[in-house]
């Protein structure tokens, strides 16, 4: 007996094992029932049917030396700690709690309170209100080459959750410290130094509903509706292909077909997202009269799936940026296909496609998204495959390809030096893999699954002779490195680093260190 048994409480894992095995039993039951020759029941009734046992079962003498009775432990005493050992002696992992936690708890043991039937017994509610999230503070030099800052900068994000039935819920974020990137930060270091700037900003963020229509219908009808329709909508967040074809937070709605499958094309598994956004889509092609990406002009619609098939997984999208008010000719298509695979037992590989195309200029202008990106990540399965990660990931981009609606370029997931890590502007390879070629290859490194370092060597090659207009005028090299240790549950000290050298334009370096509080 389990430490819940013992204090006469069931969690809910453990109710649902007890419930499991009882329908276990009652199924085991009916199959031996049915599995009886029909002579047997026909002796019973006083005549003979033909035996239904089929042809490719062969009957086996019985053996009564195979069955005995069920061990007893009653003259051994508990042993917590033997219990533990069965598992490898895992204990719960301490984690911070949210700053404020009103009514049900997230990820907490049983047994819940029970719900209100507000919109039906088939969908109870089951309010919580939660307010979580993390403060980050970094002290940086920032040599971008052309810009020198040394500075100490802080970030928050303040998520608020209120959670409504057990699939709805409203959520907003908050970053009171952040304006249009900008952190609140001081400046006492470096030729461009300024004395810094305080970003106090109350403004939301995000503020969406998420749900699903099959269980508000469930509750209403007091019926099973027979269906999943999960739904979002208002200013959320999302993201599609790990955040490289889109990864955005607009004002708009999506809804998922989910959870299909089909024997026929041994699918087990497959969703479709339809999405649209009318505010707040950005695209770093698309810059308005400041220079500053467009954010109220563009509206983005479209769709993206997954598929689990041919032992692997598969992404797809088409979608569509609308320009508005003197952005129209901007506007562009974009597909998307990507496919994921674990190989034997020594690789595990992803390859991505993006084609940007459609866009149409006027009076001659030159385009701004147009071109092909293939990325292709690999990673080696070692003999430590949960804490030794080596990594080669490869690109190679024509003209000028672009993530749907990001506020970032393409190349964020290649490599930790196509990445800027910090809450400021830290240097980077760039990442556009606009007419470019290159990657990264590094090594991650988890010790004993309580810290990370991570070391890499990259490198972006142009496509091309040379011009200034482009966003890669010469060859760039980069070697980096990062550190994380989480100190305490709620706290993680982070370092960073990045030395980059660059053809036909000046070097870039930075060092960070990063203290990070969760809550």
């Amino acid at each position: 007996m389990g430490e819940y048994e013992k204090s006469g409480v069931i969690s809910g894992q453990a109710f649902g094992r007890i419930g499991v095995g009882i329908t276990g039993l009652l199924a085991a039951t009916a199959l031996s029932l049915s599995m009886l020759s029909a002579d047997a029941w026909g002796a019973a009734e006083g005549h003979q049917t033909e035996s239904i046992i089929p042809p490719e079962a062969t009957k086996v003498e019985h053996d009564p030396n195979l069955f005995g009775d069920d061990p007893n432990y009653e003259d051994k005493p508990y042993d917590p700690q033997a219990q533990y050992e069965i598992y490898g002696a895992k204990r719960p992992a301490p984690t911070p709690r949210p700053a404020l936690e009103l009514g049900r708890p997230q990820y907490q043991e049983g047994p819940f309170q029970p719900g209100i039937n507000i919109i039906g017994e088939r969908n109870l509610v089951f309010p919580a209100l939660a307010i979580y999230g993390d403060v980050k503070t970094a002290v940086e030099y920032n040599d971008n080459g052309n810009d020198e800052r040394g500075q100490i900068a802080v970030d928050a994000n303040l998520d608020i959750d209120l959670k409504l039935t057990g699939t709805e819920r409203i959520h907003a974020l908050v970053e009171p410290f952040d304006r249009d990137g900008n952190a609140t930060r001081y400046e006492f270091f470096g030729d461009d130094k300024d004395q810094g700037e305080e970003q106090i900003n109350g403004n939301i963020e995000a503020l969406f509903f998420e749900g699903d229509v099959g269980q508000i219908a469930s509750g209403l009808m007091d019926r099973d509706a027979g269906f999943d329709l999960p739904i979002a909508f208002g200013l959320m967040p999302i993201i599609f292909q790990n955040g490289v074809w889109v990864d955005e937070i607009f004002t708009g709605a999506a809804f998922t077909i989910a959870a299909k499958n089909s024997p026929a094309l041994t699918i087990s598994n497959m969703d479709f997202t339809f999405f649209a956004g009318i505010d707040q889509v950005e695209n770093p092609a698309i810059l308005d009269g400041n220079g500053k990406r467009a954010k109220h002009n563009l509206d983005v619609y479209g769709v993206a799936g997954f598929v689990e098939a041919m032992e692997g997984y598969w992404e797809f999208g088409y979608g569509r940026l609308e320009g508005n008010d003197g952005f129209d000719d901007q506007s562009f298509n974009s597909l998307t296909v990507a496919f994921s695979k674990r190989y034997s037992s020594w690789l595990s590989n992803s390859a991505r496609v993006i084609w940007t195309f459609g866009q149409d200029r006027d009076n001659g202008a030159d385009q701004t998204a147009d071109g092909f990106v293939f990325l292709l990540e690999n990673s080696l399965i070692t003999h430590l495959p949960s804490t030794l990660v080596p990594y080669a990931n490869f690109f190679i981009g024509l003209d000028r390809p672009q993530p749907l609606t990001d506020n970032t370029g393409l190349l964020k997931n290649t490599g930790i030096t196509f990445e800027n890590p910090g809450i400021t502007n830290f240097p980077k390879l760039n990442d556009s893999a606009q007419d470019a070629f290159g990657g990264a290859i590094g090594v991650q490194y988890l010790f004993d699954l309580h810290q990370q370092i991570v070391v890499e060597a990259a490198t972006s090659q142009r496509i091309g002779g040379f011009s200034a207009n482009r966003a890669v005028p010469g060859d760039e090299y980069a070697v980096g490195f990062r550190y994380q240790l989480p100190i305490a549950p709620e706290w993680i000290v982070r370092a960073d680093g990045i030395y980059g050298w660059r053809e036909d334009n000046e070097d870039i370096r930075g060092v960070r260190l990063e203290l990070r509080r969760k809550f």
